[in-house]
């Protein structure tokens, strides 16, 4: 990776930057002290994919690595790669990269997502993605720094067609959405992909989900989707976090899909 376009540490340190532990210390991870921070989302992601998978593995909008450091290190016989169009979030997740030891596994390549190279079409055994998740005028403007990863730059639509495109036959698809946007995630992967599995992501019991996580692998035959009972972030309304949640922010754990 070339040094020339990246932030160094020095200016990073110098513009407001935090060294966070994710996975109770077990990762390291790089952030804007103002702007958007890795925070349940990317943590869920990251839980939500099989350390026994094998292969290449790509994340879409990786950001300052939140989920993919994480994932690098639940996943150890995975090759990754972090696609990211921000040069100072993607220069940090480089900074995380080297400070985690994962270097000779680990790539972060600065890259719109809506203009991917057609040449990567079949490319790897995993892809996964938290996506802005807000269209154009839903919403009022975010502040400093978070516009592109809250405001959808590009379509939804695009966005997963990409994630399809450059997955292998049999690939694993895994995205972390809105559940208002559910319909339309099925609308789009259903006549590419089989095996879709959604778990819902609710604040505490009896809450409405807000979050789903969406699992399918390219190009099965469509079936029956398998709805999952899902999990509760909190054990009551402004209560304390479940013990599911302390230990996947805490440890190593992962999500159970059985």
């Amino acid at each position: 990776m070339p040094a020339g376009p990246w932030l160094n540490w020095t200016r990073m340190a110098e513009e407001g930057v935090t060294e966070d532990a994710f996975l109770g210390g077990l990762v390291k991870v790089f952030q804007p002290q103002k702007g958007f921070r890795a925070g349940t989302d990317s943590v869920l992601l990251s839980a939500a994919l099989d350390p026994a998978m094998t292969g290449d593995a790509a994340e879409f909008g990786c950001g300052a690595g939140g989920a993919l450091l994480p994932a690098a290190y639940r996943l150890k016989g995975m090759n990754f790669t972090g696609y990211e169009r921000d040069i100072r979030l993607a220069g940090l997740a480089r900074l995380g990269v080297e400070a985690n030891g994962f270097g000779e596994r680990m790539s972060i390549e600065l890259q719109d997502i809506g203009a991917l190279p057609r040449a990567m079409e079949n490319r790897f055994h995993l892809c996964f993605s938290n996506p802005p998740f807000f269209r154009g005028g839903s919403i009022s403007a975010p502040g400093e720094g978070k516009q592109d990863a809250y405001m959808e730059t590009v379509p939804l639509k695009d966005w997963i067609g990409q994630m399809l495109h450059v997955l292998k036959p049999r690939g694993r698809f895994v995205m972390i959405h809105r559940a208002s946007e559910l319909a339309r995630i099925l609308a789009l992967i259903e006549h590419r992909t089989g095996q879709i599995e959604v778990m819902p992501v609710r604040s505490y019991p009896g809450a409405d989900a807000k979050r789903v996580i969406v699992r399918a692998r390219k190009g099965l035959r469509s079936g029956a989707m398998r709805l999952l009972d899902g999990i509760n972030i909190y054990k009551e309304k402004g209560g304390e976090r479940t013990e599911l949640l302390e230990a996947i922010a805490r440890s190593d754990a992962g999500l159970d899909w059985g």
